[in-house]
């Protein structure tokens, strides 16, 4: 039984020490404006997850365009392009409505 706590330490331990090796090089620092709706963190994992999900929608309906204009191969760098700035937009509007506003270093 002891031996199970243990492992199970070692195992927590580890994962706790590792947390420190995740990149966020290339994240935005988020500015509160006003009064913010949540957390930094919680905001930020909402907002990358709508930016997300319009980053997979926006791919299908340009499909569906290509689809309905007659384009039979769609154009691969438009339709990133697209899905990018469509991403982007959304994580920017869902920041503002959580109170943040993303400040990029460059």
């Amino acid at each position: 039984m002891t031996v199970g706590f243990f492992r199970a330490l070692a195992v927590l331990a580890t994962m706790a020490a590792l947390t420190g090796c995740v990149d966020h090089a290339n994240a935005p620092v988020l500015l509160p404006i006003g009064v913010p709706v949540n957390p930094p963190a919680v905001a930020q994992g909402i907002c990358v997850t709508d930016g997300n999900a319009m980053y997979d929608e926006a791919k299908k309906r340009y499909h569906l365009r290509a689809q309905l204009t007659g384009y039979a191969e769609a154009d691969a760098l438009e339709e990133e392009t697209t899905a990018r700035a469509a991403a982007h937009r959304q994580y920017v509007a869902c920041l503002s409505a959580q109170g943040y506003r993303a400040l990029y270093a460059n």
